[in-house]
Parts: C-alpha cells; sequence; structure tokens
C-alpha cells in the first residue's frame, strides 16, 4: 500500500535528515510532494530542494528557525546506538528530545513524530511476536536503550505524537524481525499523515516489520561487539505489526527477499561475497 500523497507545499522538518534514515525520509517526502527543512549537525549534501539547518538539536533557539510555518516534524536523531558515551546519550536524547517537544510548540508545529526503538522492551531474553504492550526494560542492556525509554516516557506534551523502538554468536535458530529502511519510512510518514487529536496513535509506538523472519545465521565476526549486539544475535526477538496495519493501513512497500537482495548490492564486500 502506497502512502497517501499530500497536497504540493505541505512543509515539514527532518531533526536528524542527515542520517540514515533521516536521508531516505526526506527522499521520499519530497517524492510525495512535502517542502522539507532539514535540522541537523552538519549538511550531508546539496539540493536545493530542501532547506537546511545546522545546529544543535539541544538548543531550542537553534531549532525553532526550521520549524517556522511547520506542519509537522519529525525526530530521528540519535547518537549511534554502538557508542558508549552515556553523557552524550542522555544530552541528544533525553535533554534533546526535551527542547525538541519545547521548540514545537513555540513554534506552532501541530505534529511531532518521534523515531524510537524496540530495543525499549528488550532485556537479552526472548520476545516472539511481541506487541506495543510489553513493558519497558528494566535493566536495559545500553545507554542508547536506556535513553529511548526517557524518551519515550517523557513525550506527551500539547501536540499529536507518535513514537516509532572473532567469535561464534548464535546457532542460527533464532527468529528475528529484520526491517528495510523504506519501510521504516513508510511507517513514518502513515503515522504523520494519520495523526489527529484523539487518534489511537497520539502517545504511542508502533512496530513496522516486513511480516516474515529470517534465522540469524551462526556467524564469525571481529571482537568488536557489544553487550546488546551479543544479546540480539543469540535471541529470538520479533514483533508484531497488527496495531499498525488497524491503525494506519501499514503493510511493507518492499518485501524481504527485495529488501535482502538490495542490501546485499548496496556494499561491495557482500557483492564479491555472495559471487
Amino acid at each position: 500500500m502506497a502512502t497517501r500523497l499530500r497536497s504540493a507545499g505541505t512543509r515539514c522538518t527532518v531533526i536528524g535528515g542527515s542520517g540514515f534514515l533521516g536521508q531516505h525520509l526526506v527522499e521520499q517526502l519530497l517524492a510525495k510532494g512535502y517542502t522539507v527543512n532539514v535540522f541537523d549537525v552538519h549538511q550531508s549534501c546539496q539540493s536545493d530542494r530542501v532547506s537546511f539547518f545546522l545546529g544543535d538539536l539541544c538548543d531550542k533557539e537553534a531549532l525553532l528557525p526550521a520549524l517556522q510555518g511547520v506542519s509537522v516534524a519529525f525526530h530521528c536523531a540519535s547518537p549511534a546506538p554502538s557508542s558508549d558515551n552515556r553523557e552524550l546519550f542522555y544530552r541528544v536524547n533525553v535533554g534533546g528530545t526535551k527542547a525538541v517537544i519545547e521548540a514545537c510548540r513555540e513554534a506552532g508545529v501541530q505534529k511531532l513524530v518521534l523515531t524510537s526503538s524496540a530495543s525499549v522492551v528488550f532485556e537479552g531474553t526472548d520476545i516472539k511476536n511481541g506487541s506495543e504492550d510489553l513493558p519497558y526494560a528494566q535493566k536495559p542492556i545500553d545507554y542508547y536503550t536506556e535513553t529511548k525509554i526517557l524518551q519515550e516516557k517523557g513525550k506527551h506534551m500539547g501536540l499529536e505524537e507518535k513514537a516509532g523502538r572473532k567469535s561464534i554468536i548464535s546457532d542460527g535458530k533464532n527468529l528475528v524481525d529484520f526491517t528495510y529502511v523504506e519501510n521504516v519510512v513508510h511507517g513514518h510518514i502513515l503515522a504523520a499523515e494519520k495523526l489527529q487529536k484523539g487518534s489511537p496513535l497520539c502517545g504511542q509506538g508502533r512496530k513496522f516489520s516486513h511480516q516474515q523472519r529470517k534465522n540469524c545465521q551462526a556467524q564469525t565476526v571481529r571482537a568488536t561487539f557489544t553487550p546488546m549486539r551479543v544479546a540480539l544475535a543469540g535471541t529470538f526477538h520479533y514483533y508484531s505489526c497488527e496495531r499498525a496495519k488497524r491503525a494506519m493501513g501499514y503493510s511493507p512497500v518492499v518485501g524481504l527477499e527485495e529488501a535482502m537482495a538490495r542490501t546485499l548490492q548496496s556494499y561491495p564486500h557482500l557483492r564479491r561475497a555472495r559471487a
């Protein structure tokens, strides 16, 4: 199901629009007729179709120019999950999100779509067909998860909103969800378009997946893994997207096999290995 096209000129801001998810989100928003602002600490590309605003998202005053005249903001900025910089995670994911919320309020932004993570409910044990009713992890495995939990708990505001969560690892029998970036983008745009006052989406997270699972095959890797990567590699973790389907009409726009083929093509060393 394709995301519904909005009227040309609908203005939005993508906070973190120079990152991996952010760039894909910007691309799809432009294709669907949106006018797009990007706020980030650096500019990833040159485009006369995008207005770039550079600054620190923890600074409300720096955010405000990027939010003027905007009806919806997407907040997908975060430090890399593999970092162990506790101070940075708290500053960006907790303090930064507070600044984003305050700036959106002041600028009159109607909707805020927050990118979260399924890790907020993961504690290193199996999750099979998990739903949005799962409780937050009591013992988060890393600072990314810890601050994402605080980010979700502290997001309530006067806006309509939605939150979107060499060693041998695993015997290869555990099933896991893989979600292709275009499906994540599709879910974000659906959330923004379906949000309205009183909507079941307000203040709620939704899980997006391919609705298909793959075994996490045993593999040899360099010893650069984190506790979270080890836990994810050795457990079942897949989630139901039934609520997203009911509330937003979500369905993956790229199937799992096609997504895997595209991913292999995007990495030269994987292309060589496949050949």
